[in-house]
């Protein structure tokens, strides 16, 4: 049996089967590795090891750094069928949702190449008499990223891609149910020419990642995962006075107006709800349609055009999504779509009991679509995250903004229509820290940031783009005086206002 151990100082460590975890084929629903699951021992060398390689590299002017960026996407690319395969052996996602996974995190280290400018500081010719002030941003050295099973290759390079061309050291702890694809990342930034110890994996469980929140030498923490758990990882390391930067879950809302493309609108829902087997934190499971009419056209149309997914395993070209992750996972929706039925939520397509010949015991789930969902049922509440697509309908368009706006996560949020003052006031008065308009999954591009509101984020800074450079970096700002000659400057005891 394959086994995926630590990536330490430059090397796989070596196996230990003192802690392992079981790495499933949701395809088939076996056991098909094992992974080692650390110790703080464990942590405490890989930061030692972070630590001792950070100041050299944080010392490597900025263009050299960005060099071994641009090798490094070059190896992606030139292994992306490799690392397609292997995410979708582990997660289930089909081989072109694998890499757009892999696509997305590349966008991130592309802009990371621009590290040199990105870096550059602020500069005041005379701010006072023969005074300039100007800043630098500096990393801040041994940081770390925690990551979830459903994003195995995008969510950490999101993280180590900004934070090592910053000029730091990185600890990333991915998921233990798709371990693989990180492992083989770091392998291939060691290739690129990253230093040994500037890039190291640990796999683990809570002990892991409290070792890794409660160590002296980490100074900043990015997670991404559940809101329970962003919110326990955010204090936690907020109280060890560490950087933090949190995301969490969410309940993302596509609002459908009466003037909509409903066909355009139908064809991007279905992505946005069922892509990934819904495993996704910007996932679409809520649509808004306003007004009765609007609600049945929708409604006769999912239907229609569900009945044409096809759910398959990860190698076949056709299928539109594969198994959820687990056996845990599976159980989990099924449970809220049947908490959905008893909350009185009318079950149009369920998707429990599906099958696919050949592969019994796999963690299949064909699409449920459930319709005149209310706002008040715990189904709507909580995040299902599996294709799971609730309906709940509006009478007006500021009915349907308030959903969105009152939901208790606020990271994606949609609105499809033609009619530009709808879009507008929409963009500017929901409480939701992303938007789409007449796009159903609003994940920015790489040179903007990501984050959401309310629960579905903890920390003032967002991933990647400008923020994630802040995130990695802290900012020092110099006042310099150089004498002329000969006067001598009044001295004052009152602070100095140039």
């Amino acid at each position: 049996m394959r086994n995926v151990s630590h990536f330490i100082g430059g090397q796989t460590a070596v196996w230990s089967g003192v802690r392992t975890g079981d790495i499933y084929d949701p395809t088939i629903g076996q056991v098909q590795a094992q992974v080692a699951l650390g110790t703080v021992e464990t942590v405490a060398e890989a930061v030692a090891n972070a630590k001792a390689a950070q100041p050299e590299w944080g010392a490597t002017n900025p263009q050299r750094r960005a060099r071994v960026m641009f090798k490094f996407k070059a190896l992606i690319e030139e292994h992306m069928d490799e690392l397609a395969a292997l995410l979708a052996s582990e997660h289930g996602k089909v081989i072109s949702d694998a890499k757009g996974d892999i696509q997305r995190g590349l966008d991130v280290v592309e802009f990371a190449c621009g590290i040199p400018h990105l870096l550059k500081g602020d500069y005041t010719e005379g701010a006072g008499p023969g005074i300039d002030v100007y800043s630098m941003r500096q990393p801040l050295g041994v940081v770390a990223g925690i990551t979830p099973f459903n994003f195995p290759a995008m969510i950490p390079l999101w993280m180590l891609a900004p934070a090592i061309a910053c000029g730091n050291a990185f600890i990333l702890k991915p998921s233990e149910r798709d371990p693989s694809v990180p492992v083989r990342l770091a392998e291939l930034a060691l290739e690129a020419g990253l230093p040994a110890g500037i890039l190291n994996v640990v796999h683990g469980d809570k002990l892991v990642v409290d070792a890794i929140l409660d160590h002296t030498d980490v100074k900043a923490v990015s997670f991404v995962g559940s809101s329970d758990i962003a919110q326990y990882v955010y204090g936690r390391g907020a109280a060890a006075g560490k950087r933090m930067q949190c995301m969490g879950g969410a309940k993302n809302h596509g609002i459908i107006m009466p003037d909509a493309d409903i066909d355009q609108a139908v064809a991007d829902i279905l992505g946005a709800a069922y892509g990934s087997a819904g495993e996704r934190c910007m996932a679409l499971p809520v649509v808004v349609p306003v007004g009765e009419k609007t609600a049945e056209v929708l409604r006769e149309k999912l239907v229609a055009e569900i009945a044409k997914l096809r759910i398959g395993i990860s190698t076949d070209a056709d299928a539109h999504y594969g198994p959820v992750v687990s056996a845990q996972h599976k159980a989990r929706i099924e449970g809220y779509i049947q908490m959905a039925v008893d909350e009185g939520s009318e079950l149009v397509l369920d998707g429990r009991g599906f099958t696919l010949q050949g592969y019994e015991d796999g963690y299949f789930l064909a699409p449920t679509l459930l319709d005149h969902v209310r706002p008040d049922m715990q189904s709507y509440k909580e995040e299902i995250f599996g294709p799971v697509l609730q309906i709940l309908r509006a009478a007006t368009f500021e009915e349907a903004v308030s959903y969105p706006t009152q939901h208790q996560y606020g990271n994606g949020v949609a609105i499809f229509t033609r009619n530009g003052d709808f879009a507008r006031n929409f963009a500017s008065s929901v409480e939701v820290g992303m938007v789409g308009i007449n796009v159903p999954i609003p994940v920015p591009v790489s040179y903007h940031s990501f984050g959401g509101w309310k629960r579905s984020g903890f920390g003032d800074l967002n991933q990647y783009g400008t923020d994630g450079i802040r995130f990695y970096t802290r900012t020092k700002t110099i006042t310099q005086r150089w004498p002329s000659g000969g006067s001598v400057i009044d001295q004052s005891f009152i602070i100095p206002t140039m």
